[in-house]
C-alpha cells in the first residue's frame, strides 16, 4: 500500500495516513495496521530502524502521524504532546451553522478536562467546514466535543445517529492537516501540511 511520506530524516517520519486503516492493533488484534504495513515496508528494504508510533488518529481519520526511529526519540516526542508542545489542526465538515465563527468547547470527557477551538472556514446550505485545534488530546475529542453542541461530524454514526441528519458520508469527515513541533534532536521547528484527501474533496464539490 502506498502511504504518502510527508517529512523524513534520521529520526522521524510523518506520513500521510488513508482513512479505514488503524494505526496500532486494538485488543481485537488487527493484523493489517498502518504501523505493520510501515514496518513490514522498512523490513523489505532491509532497513536497520522499527518504527514507533508517537501519537494516534482514529481508523476513520485521515491526515498526519509522527512516527519515530527509536524508542528514545518516540518517548521525547511522546512527552512533547503530553506537555501540549505539538500543535495540531484538523479540518472537518459538521452539520449545520454553528451559532459563532470562532471558538472553543471546554466540556470534560470521561471525568477529565477537555478544549477543543475552531474556526469556521466556509458555511454552506446544511454543513460547516471548520478548522479545529484540539488543545488536549482526549480520545474521540473532536467528535464527542462537536456532538455535544448538537453539530456532529458529517458521518458520524458512533456519537450521532446517521438517520438524523440528511448528509451521507461514507466516514467521518475529520482530516488531520497540519502539524508543528520542535524537533527532538535538532531543535529545530518542523511544521508539515496534508491537503484534503480525495473523497473530502469530491464532498466538497458535490455538496
Amino acid at each position: 500500500m502506498n502511504i504518502p511520506i510527508v517529512f523524513e530524516d534520521d529520526w522521524l517520519l510523518v506520513v500521510n495516513k488513508p482513512a479505514g486503516l488503524l494505526t496500532v492493533p486494538t485488543p481485537k488484534n488487527e493484523s493489517r495496521t498502518l504501523t505493520s504495513i510501515l514496518n513490514k515496508d522498512a523490513e523489505e528494504r532491509n532497513l536497520k530502524y522499527r518504527l514507533y508510533p508517537c501519537h494516534r488518529i482514529d481508523r476513520q481519520t485521515s491526515g498526519l502521524l509522527i512516527y519515530a526511529k527509536s524508542k528514545s526519540v518516540e518517548a521525547k516526542l511522546a512527552d512533547a504532546f503530553r506537555d501540549r508542545a505539538v500543535s495540531k489542526k484538523y479540518v472537518a465538515f459538521v452539520h449545520g451553522k454553528l451559532p459563532k465563527n470562532i471558538g472553543q468547547i471546554s466540556s470534560s470527557i470521561e471525568g477529565k478536562s477537555a478544549l477543543t477551538k475552531y474556526r469556521v472556514l466556509e458555511a454552506r446550505s446544511n454543513y460547516s467546514v471548520v478548522e479545529i485545534s484540539p488543545v488536549t488530546g482526549r480520545t474521540n475529542q473532536i467528535r464527542i466535543h462537536f456532538k455535544s453542541i448538537q453539530h456532529p461530524l458529517v458521518g458520524e454514526d458512533k456519537f450521532a445517529f446517521r438517520k438524523d441528519f440528511a448528509l451521507r458520508f461514507k466516514r467521518v469527515c475529520l482530516h488531520a492537516k497540519h502539524l508543528e513541533f520542535r524537533h527532538p534532536e535538532t531543535g529545530n521547528i518542523v511544521a508539515v501540511d496534508s491537503s484534503l484527501p480525495e473523497d473530502m474533496q469530491k464532498f466538497l464539490e458535490g455538496h
